[in-house]
């Protein structure tokens, strides 16, 4: 009894150690998935920072510019219309630095920021290459486009969020005043944190349907309560949209909560998609 009781402790620690080995072997696949995503993103930050003169001007600074590609088209859109107030002319922003190495950490912030930004997808590939020998072929047919989508959307947000809301967002603080008697001097600290937390949440908002799609697969949402909490899922829209844009007006707003809308839509259609994948699964075993 005493020798089975030892061969029955040796095999569960051996199973233990093999489980134990097993989770580290994981963790270090992990962990080098990780560390190319990390050069790719250092890769890209420097890239950034060597060609930072044209990114600062063009890209930072274009939503502050009345020749910007978005206050352009809306001009145009004016013409088009008749009707005057779509054309704006000045853009009220006097930007300052407050900090001795304010302007070299500045560089060095936004080359990193745009180089997470740029290497987001290549981030979001590594993530699938780790995750995608624990599925099984089905789930990975079902899961085959994950980079491909998540990364379409995340850059449709990107390209969103620059050209539609930050133009706006930026046009009306900037004139905004409670007093005339109050200068608006604005650091560029501010102004970039302004930019990069308009854009880049704008990228993640868009990636909804992938949210979706994840909690349908684990159960957690299903089509018909989506369906049915579409009112609510309005009025939360409608307030993301007023918080997204400070601009008073219905226009932007409107604007901003079309794409939302879209979005939520497609993401009902992801989770019908979803059920019947299930239920077909079900259906052959």
């Amino acid at each position: 009894m005493s020798d089975n009781k030892l061969i029955k402790a040796i095999k569960e620690k051996g199973q233990t150690m093999e489980a134990e080995m097993s989770f580290f072997d994981h963790l270090e696949a992990l962990r080098w998935h990780l560390v190319r995503a990390a050069i790719a993103i250092v890769i890209f930050t420097c890239a950034a920072f060597y060609f930072y003169d044209f990114i600062f001007g063009t890209i930072i600074m274009g939503p502050a510019k009345t020749s910007f590609w978005t206050y352009r088209m809306l001009c145009k859109l004016g013409d088009y219309l008749h009707r005057d107030g779509f054309c704006i002319n000045k853009i009220n922003i006097n930007l300052i630095n407050t900090e001795m190495a304010g302007q070299f950490t500045l560089q060095i912030n936004s080359a990193l920021l745009i180089g997470i930004t740029a290497g987001f997808p290549y981030l979001l590939w590594e993530i699938w290459r780790f995750i995608k020998p624990a599925l099984h072929e089905k789930e990975r047919k079902a899961a085959s486009g994950f980079v491909i989508y998540a990364s379409l959307l995340f850059i449709l947000g990107i390209m969103f969020g620059y050209f539609v809301i930050t133009p706006e967002s930026i046009n009306f603080l900037s004139s905004y005043t409670v007093s005339d008697k109050i200068q608006n001097l604005f650091s560029i600290d501010s102004y970039i944190s302004s930019v990069a937390t308009l854009t880049l949440a704008t990228g993640v908002v868009f990636e909804l349907p992938i949210l979706v799609y994840v909690l349908s697969s684990l159960g957690i949402l299903t089509q018909k309560f989506m369906r049915e909490t579409r009112r609510y899922a309005v009025v939360v829209i409608l307030i993301i949209a007023a918080v997204v844009t400070p601009t008073p007006d219905m226009l932007t707003m409107t604007i901003v909560s079309i794409p939302l809308f879209i979005l939520y839509e497609v993401g009902i259609l992801v989770a019908g998609v979803v059920e019947k994948r299930k239920k077909a699964r079900e259906a052959t075993l």
